[in-house]
């Protein structure tokens, strides 16, 4: 039984990306109006963005599960990942640097981060972005859909690749770099004035680790911007606790709700918020 036949068998409505699919969450307790729980379409391995809740699709449902096909795609992904972690990824053929301006960011803006645009799987309809890590090695493409329909809203290529912290170099102002949550996030701030700005890539994806290796750059302290709402904050907390385990000071700064998130701010209010911070 194969991971979209389960899920059939179940009445389970979903959509497909190319690894994942992408479903209501299966935690009883969990509200998810907006679907945001990726199976993965092989192995069958879930994990819900928004609650956390982990599992496997088919001992959830003990159900039987093709083994061999499982084996194939472990390999594979073994063979992608050791791949890109020794030589990096490469730019895929024939692709187009992206010259808009989506979401009022500067074409310059997507041109100094590499911004392309690409007709085939999985980078149709998307901006994507090389991201590089610290020896400048490519070790992920994050590609975001310019659809408001299109799931999911960010795409992961390779699917299971570990995103550092983006840009990974970055030149603090008074030894104090901004983290926010998204890319577009970091990239409007960029665009608009502040440029001592890194994105996590959404909240979970951030460790003690990573935060060790910006001090080992430098960096003195940390601010922290996500979003001001309930999820956002709680997230800052958990951040800041980890910044102090790795000896780093951190500060939680909270955009007003009205103004929306970071990515959502204009030009003379990113000016303000660079006052506000250093003056």
């Amino acid at each position: 039984m194969t991971v979209e036949e389960l899920l059939q068998e179940r009445k389970i409505q979903y959509k497909l990306s190319p690894a994942d699919a992408i479903v209501k969450c299966l935690n009883p307790e969990h509200d998810d109006s907006n679907p945001s729980m990726r199976i993965d379409r092989i192995t069958g391995v879930f994990n819900c963005f928004s609650c956390g809740f982990k599992g496997n699709l088919f001992n959830h449902y003990d159900a039987p599960s093709n083994p061999l096909d499982i084996r194939r795609e472990k390999l594979r992904r073994k063979v992608e990942e050791k791949r890109a972690s020794s030589v990096g990824l490469k730019m895929p053929k024939n692709f187009m640097p992206y010259v808009g301006n989506w979401r009022d960011i500067s074409p310059d803006a997507y041109k100094n981060f590499d911004a392309f645009i690409h007709p085939d799987k999985p980078f149709t309809g998307r901006i994507s972005f090389p991201i590089k890590d610290l020896t400048g090695r490519i070790v992920a493409f994050n590609c975001r859909t310019q659809s408001m329909t299109d799931v999911p809203k960010y795409l992961i290529h390779p699917p299971k690749a570990v995103l550092p912290l983006f840009p990974a170099r970055v030149q603090p102002i008074k030894g104090r770099v901004i983290l926010v949550e998204g890319i577009f996030d970091m990239l409007n701030l960029h665009d608009k004035g502040l440029e001592n700005v890194m994105c996590c890539f959404g909240t979970r994806n951030i460790d003690i680790e990573k935060l060790k290796l910006l001090k080992m750059q430098g960096v003195e302290a940390v601010d922290i911007l996500f979003d001001p709402d309930e999820a956002g904050q709680e997230a800052s907390i958990k951040i800041q606790e980890m910044c102090e385990i790795a000896e780093i000071l951190a500060k939680n700064v909270k955009i007003p709700i009205a103004l929306g998130d970071a990515g959502a701010l204009n030009k003379e209010k990113v000016k303000q918020l660079k006052e506000q911070l250093y003056g």
